[in-house]
């Protein structure tokens, strides 16, 4: 009932019409006078009860031909652009899912192609981080040949000290044990001499 109260004028008027229409055929119904059970044929009131009728059919056909067929036709014109609506919509998701189904279709190559561009990403980034840990393996491998050539020069360096040292103090000791009194002098008088002179 409430779509009905929805529509254009026309409708409202078609209504009203008939309401009042079925309104004055109830009243005739119920103001035919006489004996009941009984037929006299036809009488003079049965004349104008349909004169009557006529006139209110014919004059009713009049007011109501127009707004019925202005309702009837934007009726008619409404159901034509919801069913173009309707055949637009159909056509866009037809297309729609054409091309989901497209998509489906070519979905396991894309994920493919993606797969295999992330494995060449991959080897890619393993074959630089082995050329790097390559290039810092020999740098390490320098720097500790330099380091070791380094600690081999020193430790030699002290090795020869000490053996300086000890041989000196060896010398010194076997000097001292060997020389008697007559050598000392003998040797601080060469030096002098050699001083002086």
């Amino acid at each position: 009932m409430r779509d009905f109260f929805r529509f254009g004028k026309g409708y409202k008027v078609i209504f009203f019409t008939f309401f009042l229409y079925f309104i004055f055929i109830a009243a005739s119904f119920a103001s035919s006078g006489g004996s009941h059970g009984e037929t006299a044929g036809w009488l003079a009131t049965d004349t104008y009860r349909v004169m009557n009728f006529a006139v209110l059919a014919i004059a009713l056909f009049y007011i109501v031909k127009k707004p019925a067929a202005a309702a009837l036709k934007s009726r008619i014109d409404e159901i034509k652009d919801r069913l173009t609506d309707l055949e637009e919509k159909k056509e866009k998701a037809l297309k729609q899912a054409a091309d989901y189904d497209k998509k489906f279709a070519n979905i396991n190559k894309e994920a493919e192609s993606i797969l295999s561009g992330y494995v060449k990403q991959g080897e890619a980034a393993k074959i630089r981080i082995l050329e790097q840990a390559d290039e810092t393996a020999k740098k390490m491998e320098e720097v500790a040949k330099k380091n070791v050539d380094y600690q081999f020069t020193q430790a030699k360096k002290e090795l020869q000290k000490e053996i300086v040292s000890e041989s000196l103090l060896k010398a010194k000791e076997l000097i001292k044990s060997k020389i008697n009194p007559a050598d000392h002098k003998r040797l601080i008088d060469e030096y002098l001499n050699k001083v002086v002179a």
